[in-house]
């Protein structure tokens, strides 16, 4: 009795082992969904398109970027994480994935461990604008301003705990200044808001504030990657002006459900990969204002998990609650 069961077990992981394969081999053979947890045009909706075409050619299979926005990306994100791990259904996630745990802990979901890693697309850099208004043209003169008036100079952010709200904390302490938060819901009231100087500063994606800036409707006074960008050749970076720690880039990755196979997600790294070594790419990322992030899925954990654990800790000491 043990030898048959145990010879009906074997047979049976094998059967299971031998599905697998066939599936990897065979995949994909349907439509692909990349969800995007957020409402169409924004970053990472724009982003996810460039992406999903790019596949679409490459995998020879249709990859459709399906918009399930809401709560603030819980909605579309949960979606994913209880659907099949079968590589059909995926999830484009902006960095603001990653802190999700720190903010909504009843979440019914963990960011990382309910999701498979499966590779990178690109890193944003954050550009920091004023209002003319204020009378400030360069990051210091904004800096004297603020501490000679505490409490004058607001920035504002599309929602509490958002990648604005972070880096206009990092400024906070790392500066050493007192600058208010004024957290919006969505983008379009913050941008008129901003524009008629009812709010003075804010930190956003460098392709989003370019036009502005190129208006002088708003100035440039930072940008907080690493290095200057080619975009805005003439505005330092937030190292070069004394504050590497709010030295803050965004980033854009696709994931997949739990427990997706291997040979999957090494099929999907690939064709990601593939998309973002072409020139049309790498050309269109740069009129974004960002770069391609390339590499293996392994990448992705990290970029993950250093981006949870470096934010969580300032959401954690600054007590930052979500509305």
């Amino acid at each position: 009795m043990i030898k048959r069961l145990a010879s009906a077990l074997a047979l049976g992981l094998a059967a299971v082992a031998a599905t697998g394969i066939a599936h990897a081999q065979t995949y994909p053979d349907k439509s692909i969904r990349l969800v995007v947890a957020f409402p169409p045009g924004g970053a990472t909706d724009v982003l996810a398109r460039v992406l999903a075409q790019g596949m679409t050619e490459d995998l020879g299979q249709t990859v459709v970027v399906d918009n399930k926005g809401g709560a603030s990306g819980i909605i579309g994100t949960e979606a994913v994480a209880k659907a099949q791990p079968d590589g059909y259904t995926l999830l484009f996630a902006p960095s603001s994935h990653a802190t999700l745990k720190e903010l909504y802990p009843n979440l019914t979901f963990d960011p990382l461990k309910d999701f498979t890693p499966i590779a990178a697309m690109a890193r944003t850099a954050y550009i920091y604008v004023v209002h003319p208004g204020v009378g400030a043209k360069t990051f210091k003169e904004l800096l004297d301003i603020a501490r000679a008036k505490p409490g004058t100079i607001a920035y504002a952010s599309t929602g509490m705990g958002t990648a604005q709200h972070l880096a206009g904390e990092a400024l906070r302490r790392a500066g050493k200044v007192d600058i208010l938060h004024v957290p919006y819901k969505g983008s379009g009231a913050v941008r008129g808001d901003l524009l008629a100087g009812r709010v003075q500063t804010m930190f956003d994606n460098v392709a989003v504030m370019l036009p502005y800036v190129q208006r002088k409707e708003l100035l440039a006074l930072a940008v907080t990657s690493a290095k200057r960008n080619p975009l805005l050749p003439d505005v330092p970076t937030m190292r070069e002006l004394g504050l590497p720690d709010v030295e803050i880039e965004g980033w854009f990755v696709v994931l997949g459900p739990a427990g997706v196979p291997d040979a999957v997600v090494k099929r999907l790294n690939a064709s990601v990969n593939k998309v973002l070594a072409s020139k049309a790419t790498a050309a269109k990322l740069a009129e974004l204002g960002a770069e391609p992030l390339p590499g293996p899925p392994e990448q992705v954990a990290k970029i993950v998990g250093d981006d949870r654990d470096r934010w969580g800790k300032v959401i954690r000491e600054a007590n930052i609650k979500p509305e």
